[in-house]
């Protein structure tokens, strides 16, 4: 989650537009083989690696694309050398917002961060002035119409789960980063529709905007996204109900 709001996340799972998923396979290819190339192509020794393939596989990418992606951060199929940064900055309102970064050139990824930033109402802060308002957890999400939320509880407070949140439509499984995988790994056995699983940064506080700041953030975070160096985007804002932040 980028800081969108919960509805949003539904109905962009619901309808994800094929060049989004195009989009978030080379997100997830390029994660999987910088995890593969830290740590060895073998999940089982490779907690990285494991989560890694569990975020795509929750995705539905095919099994063919992962293993290209392992054999590439192995160096069978030719490395690609690829650096991981963390910029930390501000949107407008005071909306805090993390971006991490995956690139094979650092000079062309800090540029077009900072411009991102500076055009939209934005400016970057320094190492830790954001990053400080974050916590790490595994979280994975589905869509309430589908899944019985007792029956998720069950399952995954078993399989090692921290809490289970039904709210706005979705049920959040939020984990320990570590358990991650071996809960979602539980849980897809179940064969439920996960709308999105990752180990991400979610804010300990949020920050509520107006409807003409939401729009300004938006379109900073949007922006953002669709830079192919950006990994993830994380963000405090919290939306007013009736604005759609795809929409921006």
């Amino acid at each position: 989650m980028s800081g969108h709001s919960k509805w949003s996340t539904i109905k962009h799972a619901k309808g994800i537009a094929d060049a989004k998923r195009g989009q978030l396979f080379t997100k997830f290819i390029k994660e999987i083989s910088i995890a593969a190339k830290m740590g060895g192509g073998d999940p089982n020794s490779n907690p990285r690696l494991r989560t890694a393939i569990a975020k795509a596989k929750a995705a539905s990418m095919p099994k063919d694309n992962i293993e290209r992606a392992i054999k590439k951060g192995t160096g069978e199929l030719g490395a690609t050398t690829y650096e991981e940064l963390v910029y930390e900055g501000y949107a407008a309102g005071g909306v805090a917002v993390l971006v991490e970064v995956l690139t094979d050139n650092k000079n062309r990824a800090a540029a077009n961060v900072r411009n991102i930033f500076s055009k939209n109402g934005g400016n970057l802060g320094t190492t830790g002035s954001v990053s400080r308002m974050f916590d790490r957890k595994g979280i994975i999400e589905y869509d309430a119409e589908k899944v019985s939320e007792d029956e998720v509880m069950e399952v995954a407070l078993e399989a090692g789960a921290d809490d289970i949140v039904n709210e706005d439509g979705v049920i959040t499984v939020s984990t320990d980063p570590s358990a991650f995988a071996e809960v979602l790994e539980v849980l897809q056995g179940k064969e439920w529709e996960t709308l999105s699983a990752g180990v991400n940064m979610v804010p300990q506080a949020y920050t509520s905007v107006d409807a003409d700041t939401a729009k300004k953030v938006a379109k900073l975070l949007n922006k953002l996204e669709e830079d192919d160096d950006v990994q993830n985007v994380y963000s405090t804002v919290e939306y007013p109900d009736d604005f759609d932040p795809d929409a921006e």
